[in-house]
């Protein structure tokens, strides 16, 4: 398989998988940092939780347009406010879609995720009328066109380096809000016991729905981050939900810290095998391998002890 390679070619070719695979590991991260805070706290599987991601990335598509027509000087720095944007359309809409219908099927795991598959089928269709079944893509700044170069083979994408940047400032940010403030506190009660949180003054309900929210509002960045590296569909979502919710079990779905090594260890894993199998390959002894380990040890990686 290598031959005609010399070693300094191969340590090339296995860098830039290791990037690609550090870029897949930001969009996994920003997604499953968002549905392990709904799945965890709450026990809801938000099967919608992609289309969510996809509203973050029309929403960035839109931003980008108008910026395009009526903001041309400003174009520049338009990414930080369609992030802004996407996080709070999609948090609006996610606290919504929690008081509308989530509270009433709490502790029906399986009701849950019939309603959010049907919630999800709801919003592709509702973006193939509005935006048609065509992908679209935007029009980066010029400070995010080219690459660094690193070594004669190799060049690093700044758009790459820049959703990384992204994916760390936001699990950064979601570790200090969880862990060192007094919301965080307060979920964190609720996970690991509910009924004495409520009976300690702590408003169960609010806390279930300001996380849903948080949830889906993380999961609009990480459709903002998503269009810096693919193009936009209304079915994009579907491409990257299973590999989240295996993210998420895999880490432990209360763990955050789990998340972040688990999306790691995948994309990587992932990316490293599609260098010498197929993609599809790649997925499946990925996933073979995921399967082996929870077998084993079914709590996940980093398993948070809780009282039901």
């Amino acid at each position: 398989m290598f031959d005609g390679y010399t070693s300094s070619e191969l340590m090339s070719i296995f860098a830039m998988q290791g990037f690609a695979g550090l870029s897949l590991f930001s969009v996994f991260v920003l997604m499953a940092l968002g549905l392990a805070i709904i799945f965890g706290q709450m026990g809801v599987i938000n099967m919608a939780h992609g289309e969510f991601m996809i509203l973050g990335a029309y929403t960035t598509y839109l931003t980008s347009g108008f910026f395009q027509s009526y903001l041309p000087g400003l174009f520049g720095g338009y990414f930080f406010i369609a992030m802004v944007l996407a996080f709070f359309i999609c948090a609006a809409l996610g606290a919504l879609v929690e008081w509308l219908m989530i509270r009433h099927l709490y502790h029906r795991p399986l009701d849950t995720l019939l309603a959010t598959w049907g919630l999800s089928l709801i919003m592709q269709q509702a973006y193939r009328s509005i935006f048609g079944a065509r992908e679209v893509g935007v029009d980066l700044p010029e400070w995010m066109m080219g690459a660094i170069p690193v070594t004669d083979m190799v060049d690093l994408p700044i758009n790459g380096l820049f959703v990384m940047v992204i994916a760390l400032s936001v699990a950064v940010g979601v570790y200090l809000l969880m862990y060192r403030s007094g919301y965080g506190k307060k979920v964190r009660a609720v996970v690991q016991n509910r009924p004495m949180a409520e009976a300690v003054g702590i408003n169960s309900a609010g806390i279930d729905r300001a996380t849903f929210a948080l949830g889906c509002g993380i999961a609009g960045i990480a459709g903002a981050a998503f269009t810096m590296i693919g193009s936009t569909g209304p079915s994009s979502g579907q491409a990257y939900i299973v590999d989240t919710f295996l993210v998420v079990v895999f880490g432990g779905a209360q763990s955050l810290i789990g998340t972040i090594v688990s999306a790691f260890g995948i994309s990587q894993a992932q990316s490293t095998m599609e260098f010498f199998l197929s993609g599809s390959m790649a997925k499946v002894l990925t996933l073979l391998v995921v399967i082996g380990i929870l077998m084993i040890r079914p709590e996940g990686l980093m398993a948070l002890k809780v009282r039901r």
